[in-house]
């Protein structure tokens, strides 16, 4: 588990295939990373990955084909940039929101716009995707805790305030970048919670079964 507070950026050593999968190695030179050890769950990009042959100067993962196919892993080259998060201990202080780092699907950016000191990111979701997505709740990009401003069908919006643009790779997201998305945990519950009995031919939610089971 995670909070989608990225705690630093690491760089793409290499990308290695193995057949359908593939071996990840990445440089976390300077991050204060030294501790990561054998077995230890790290987001990249938002992506739970098992460390692997750790060292004081990085470490490696295994990417199975599946998450390949899934996220923007694939993409990467050497020295690129990665947001990486340790998994969260009983002392880890709660700042975002709950993030599993089990990628939903992948958006691609539709919009980039200086607005004051600050960015607005637009993007656009599969469409399995956009009924889980809601103005003001949380959503995950590319492991980032984000608070969503405006929704209209698939596209979302979302506001870069500096010191997480300087602090991030969203810096170099531009129109038409990949980004991996991970939906807010609690609409996934939410949806399995009601079950198809809340839905309508429109697909819209039954307001009288969600009052009944909030009482």
């Amino acid at each position: 588990m995670f909070t989608g507070l990225i705690e630093g950026q690491g760089r793409v050593r290499a990308l290695r295939r193995q057949g359908q999968d593939a071996r990840l190695d990445i440089d976390t030179s300077g991050l204060g990373m030294e501790d990561i050890a054998e077995g230890d769950s790290v987001a990249v990009n938002g992506c739970c990955l098992t460390a692997l042959a750790p060292h004081k100067a990085g470490f490696a993962a295994d990417v199975s084909g599946e998450t390949l196919s899934l996220t923007s892993l694939g993409d990467l080259r050497e020295g690129d940039p990665v947001n990486l998060e340790r998994s969260l201990t009983p002392s880890t202080r709660m700042g975002g929101h709950f993030v599993t780092g089990h990628v939903d699907g992948l958006a691609r950016c539709v919009e980039r716009r200086r607005e004051g000191a600050s960015w607005r990111f637009g993007f656009e979701l599969p469409g399995r995707l956009e009924k889980y997505v809601a103005r003001k709740g949380s959503i995950a990009i590319d492991g980032i805790s984000l608070t969503v401003n405006e929704v209209s069908g698939r596209r979302f919006g979302v506001n870069i305030i500096p010191h997480t643009l300087e602090k991030t790779n969203l810096d170099r997201c531009q129109v038409g970048t990949r980004v991996n998305i991970e939906i807010d945990l609690v609409a996934r519950y939410l949806e399995r919670l009601m079950g198809l009995d809340a839905r309508q031919p429109d697909g819209s939610l039954r307001t009288d079964l969600l009052a009944d089971k909030g009482n």
